[in-house]
């Protein structure tokens, strides 16, 4: 587990690429907690080399970023039961071989395959959070 205390949007930045160096193809993220999810991907995909806009995916539920690995970026909070997941299409995203950045996904959780690794950033003062990257005991 990693553990990171950011307290400017520039040292979560750091964080953000940091942990973007470590990402292959297929691999998922899980986001829960409080505000920072879209300023992590954002600057996860800038590490990755994308010249796409990020913005929150709140009401497509789906960005998709060219980057040199692909990103598609989720938002699940309207999302809330399998059904719910199913009808956004996204289990056609996982064999795509691109990295999944899924906000709130604390909502889906149970549905989502194992192996992901999860991201939890926690607001602990004005400008500060705390940034918690927990990668499965399977990798």
């Amino acid at each position: 587990m990693q553990k990171y205390i950011c307290r400017s949007e520039q040292e979560t930045a750091v964080a953000a690429k940091e942990f973007a160096n470590t990402l292959k193809p297929g691999d998922i993220v899980a986001f829960t907690g409080g505000a920072g999810k879209t300023t992590f991907t954002r600057y996860s995909c800038e590490a990755l080399d994308c010249k796409d806009d990020v913005s929150s995916p709140t009401f497509a539920l789906v960005h998709c970023y060219r980057a040199k690995i692909p990103v598609y970026h989720f938002d699940m909070y309207r999302i809330n039961t399998f059904d719910d997941l199913y009808s956004t299409g996204f289990f056609d995203y996982l064999d795509t071989g691109a990295v999944l950045m899924i906000e709130w996904s604390e909502n889906v959780m149970e549905f989502l395959p194992e192996g992901m690794i999860k991201i939890n950033i926690e607001r602990i003062g004005d400008n500060e959070r705390e940034i918690t990257i927990e990668r499965s005991a399977e990798e």
